[in-house]
């Protein structure tokens, strides 16, 4: 941990739930973190709550559907705070008031931005700014169980609609820019942590009956994502990881996890040094 010590990390969707909890993490273990969501007044509350002489929470309002806040957002970091070392993508929209069969294309396609374009946009940015200052860094896309297999939620109305294909994407997006930075031989590292149901906000515009239907489904925490994505920034440049968290009562496809316990965490390791593949149960 000692390499990141005094570091800069940008973290999106950092007002709540998994993005705050990492944020916290971070500034806990002497990152500094530029938090970014919309929802400003909360990410002053954490900097005020986190902030200490040596670590700074800076908070900064970003709608990343609009990619010139992003790019101005991302300006002003390298101008004001310093070079980014970790990246974040974080921010995630899950809309459950709508289906595939008759639903509406306003929100696919704030869906399809939010959680896969904006999330290019960000890490396009990023790795230009890594390579420029010769940073060796580390970028993690929080996904979802959603992005390896799509649940089938039990209850009257099936609304998981458009998003179980945006994590899907960002899985391929992950693998892609992993074997891209490989073939430049950049030490740029990228991954994916992917959990299960996670108690967040992003529930929040889902029906009340609906979400009966997820009431005796295993659920996670926001700390056990963050505590993963410590886990992460721990391990030595030649291993990448890919966490799978089950949590819809069923495991992953057996090719890529084992572990057949509902709610157990498992973690797949890449080592690029070696190119093996190892299966660890990584559950308390």
């Amino acid at each position: 941990m000692e390499k990141w010590a005094g570091c800069t990390a940008v973290v999106t969707g950092a007002s709540s739930g998994i993005g705050a909890a990492i944020a916290r993490k971070f500034v806990e273990n002497g990152i500094n973190v530029v938090a970014l969501a919309r929802r400003l007044e909360l990410l002053e509350e954490l900097s005020k709550e986190l902030s200490t002489d040596t670590t700074k929470l800076y908070p900064v309002r970003c709608d990343v559907t609009d990619e010139q806040q992003i790019l101005d957002v991302l300006a002003w970091v390298e101008s004001e705070v310093g070079p980014i070392s970790i990246l974040v993508n974080n921010a995630g929209v899950f809309n459950g008031s709508t289906n595939l069969s008759d639903g509406d294309t306003q929100i696919w396609k704030q869906t399809i931005y939010t959680n896969c374009i904006a999330l290019c946009i960000f890490t396009r940015e990023v790795i230009k700014s890594m390579k420029a200052n010769g940073i060796d860094g580390l970028i993690i896309h929080i996904s979802s169980i959603a992005g390896r297999y799509v649940p089938d939620v039990p209850g009257e109305h099936y609304r998981v609609n458009i998003y179980p294909a945006t994590k899907h994407a960002v899985t391929a997006l992950n693998d892609s820019l992993r074997y891209e930075l490989r073939h430049e031989k950049s030490k740029i590292r990228v991954t994916s942590i992917s959990p299960g149901i996670t108690i967040t906000d992003i529930f929040r515009d889902h029906p009340a009956e609906d979400m009966k239907s997820y009431g005796n489904m295993p659920y996670m925490h926001p700390n056990d994502i963050a505590d993963a994505a410590m886990y992460i920034l721990s391990t030595p440049p030649n291993v990448q990881q890919f966490y799978g968290f089950q949590g819809l009562g069923k495991s992953y496809p057996t090719q890529l996890l084992k572990s057949s316990r509902v709610g157990g965490v498992c973690l797949c390791i890449v080592d690029t040094n070696t190119n093996s593949i190892g299966i660890r149960d990584v559950s308390n």
